[in-house]
C-alpha cells in the first residue's frame, strides 16, 4: 500500500512504462507494473516524469523589480547594476519578502523546486539578508532555497562590503560570493577570489561567483578561481556563474584553461536569457552570442548547469520562472540540437544544478524524496521544445501544483476537433 502511486510514467533516462510508489515522502519503488493499491493514483499517460527543475543562478532580492526607479534605457549589464544601486537605498524586508514569496508561487508552478540566489550585501543595513533569510524559512516546505553572499559593489571595491559579507554568513547564508570582474583593477579582482576562496575553506561553504561577466577576453578570473579552488582544497564545491569572456578568448587559452577548471572539479553555471540579452552591446555586426562555451565545457567533463539569473529586474525585463526557456535558449545559441544535446541540456536544469547545490535525496530513484514534475511531453528533447504545461507538481508525495493539459479546440471543416501541442511528437526521438 502506497500513499500515492504514479503509473506509465516515462522517465529521462528513456525508461518508458514505469509505476512511482511513494510512501512517507519518498520513493518506496520504481518499477513496470506495480502490483500495489495507493491512497491516491495518478495515470501519467505515458508522458515524462521529471524531477523537479532546480535554478542554481537566481537574484531573489531584486526580482520583480522592473521599472523601479526607472527602466533600464541602455539594457547593459552596468545600468542595470547602477539602477540596483539606487534602488537599494529605498529597499525595506516587508517589501523584499513580499516579492520574494510572489516569484516562489511562481515557480512551483512551473515545478521549480530548487533555487540558488544570490543575495546584495553591499548595503551595510543587510537588509537583503534578512528578508531572504525569512523568506527560505517560509518556503522550507515547498521549496529549498540556498543563498550566496553576493557583494555586487564588489568585495574591495566596496569599502563596507568585506565586513557585510562576514556578517551575512555569520546570519546563516549558505554560500560565499563574488563578483572580480567588477572590482576596479584586474589585480584587485584576483585579490578578492583569493580572499573569499580562503573565507569559504575557514568557515567549510561552498563558494559561487560571478567570474567574468563581460566581452572582454583579458577577463581571467576564472583562472584564479579554479587555482584557489585547488590550493584551498576546495573541489567539489566551487561554481564559476556566466564566464562570459570565454567567447571571446582566443582557442588556445581555453584548451589550457578548460583542463584547470576540470582539475579544480569546478562547475559552470551560464545564464543563457540574460547572457544572450547583455553581452555584446559594444558590437556592430558580427555581435557576439554573448554564452560561454557550453558544448566544450561539457566535452572537457565539467558539470554545466544552467540558470535563470533575472525576472522582470533591472537587469531582464522578460523572464517566466520556467527552466525550460532556459533550455530552450540554450539549445540555440549553443547549436546544441541532437536529441542527445537536449537530454544533457534538459540534466542541466534538473540532475547537474541539484549536484552543484548539494541536495540531499533528489532523483528518481527508490529512496529519493518523492519530488517529482509530470509534464505534457513525452520525453526531455520533447519538454525543452514545447516548455508544455506542468499537469502535477509533486512536493514529498503531495501534489503543490497542477495545471490542465493544453488544448486547443478548432472549428475547421474536415479537421480534428482539437490539437494537443504533445501529439506533435515524432516518432523516434529528435
Amino acid at each position: 500500500m502506497f500513499d500515492l502511486l504514479i503509473r506509465n510514467a516515462a522517465l529521462p533516462d528513456g525508461r518508458a512504462g514505469v509505476d512511482i510508489g511513494v510512501r512517507s515522502g519518498r520513493i518506496a519503488a520504481l518499477e513496470p507494473a506495480l502490483a500495489a493499491e495507493a491512497g491516491e493514483v495518478i495515470d501519467a499517460g505515458g508522458q515524462l516524469v521529471a524531477p523537479p527543475f532546480v535554478d542554481p543562478h537566481f537574484h531573489m532580492d531584486a526580482t520583480l523589480s522592473l521599472g523601479r526607479p526607472r527602466m533600464n534605457v541602455s539594457g547593459t549589464l552596468l545600468e542595470g547594476i547602477a539602477l540596483w544601486g539606487e534602488l537599494r537605498p529605498t529597499l525595506t524586508r516587508e517589501a523584499i519578502v513580499e516579492r520574494a514569496l510572489a516569484y516562489c508561487d511562481l515557480a512551483v508552478s512551473k515545478g521549480l523546486l530548487a533555487v540558488r540566489s544570490h543575495v546584495d550585501v553591499s548595503d551595510p543595513r543587510l537588509v537583503t539578508v534578512e528578508a531572504l533569510l525569512e523568506v527560505r524559512e517560509r518556503v522550507a516546505p515547498y521549496l529549498d532555497l540556498q543563498l550566496v553572499a553576493f557583494p555586487q559593489d564588489g568585495y574591495l571595491r566596496s569599502p563596507e562590503a568585506a565586513a557585510a559579507l562576514e556578517r551575512a554568513l555569520d546570519m546563516g547564508v549558505d554560500v560565499v560570493g563574488g563578483i572580480p570582474h567588477f572590482e576596479r583593477t584586474m589585480e584587485a579582482g584576483r585579490a578578492s577570489v583569493e580572499a573569499l576562496c580562503r573565507i569559504a575553506a575557514e568557515r567549510g561553504l561552498r563558494v559561487d561567483m560571478h567570474c567574468d561577466e563581460t566581452d572582454d577576453p583579458l577577463s581571467r578570473h576564472v583562472e584564479t578561481l579554479a587555482a584557489e579552488t585547488v590550493r584551498h582544497g576546495l573541489q567539489g564545491r566551487v561554481a564559476g556563474s556566466h564566464l562570459t569572456s570565454m567567447h571571446s578568448m582566443d582557442n588556445y587559452y581555453v584548451s589550457k584553461l578548460l583542463p584547470l577548471m576540470a582539475e579544480a572539479e569546478m562547475a559552470a553555471i551560464p545564464n543563457p536569457l540574460i547572457n544572450m540579452m547583455l553581452q555584446g552591446r559594444h558590437d556592430s555586426y558580427p555581435k557576439r552570442r554573448g554564452l560561454t562555451r557550453v558544448p566544450e565545457l561539457l566535452a572537457a567533463g565539467i558539470p554545466v548547469a544552467l540558470g535563470q539569473d533575472c525576472v522582470l529586474d533591472p537587469w531582464y525585463a522578460m523572464g517566466t520562472g520556467d527552466m525550460l526557456d532556459v533550455a530552450h535558449m540554450a539549445v540555440h545559441a549553443t547549436q546544441m540540437g541532437s536529441g542527445e544535446d537536449k537530454r544533457r541540456l534538459f540534466a542541466a536544469v534538473t540532475d547537474t544544478p541539484a549536484r552543484v547545490l548539494g541536495l540531499e535525496g533528489y532523483g528518481l530513484e527508490v529512496g529519493c524524496h518523492a519530488d517529482m514534475v509530470l509534464l505534457q511531453a513525452r520525453d526531455p528533447a520533447e519538454a525543452i521544445r514545447l516548455r508544455p504545461n506542468r499537469l502535477k507538481v509533486i512536493r514529498r508525495g503531495r501534489v503543490i501544483a497542477e495545471t490542465a493539459p493544453e488544448r486547443t479546440r478548432l472549428a475547421l471543416e474536415g479537421r480534428p476537433g482539437a490539437v494537443d501541442p504533445a501529439a506533435y511528437a515524432p516518432p523516434a526521438a529528435s
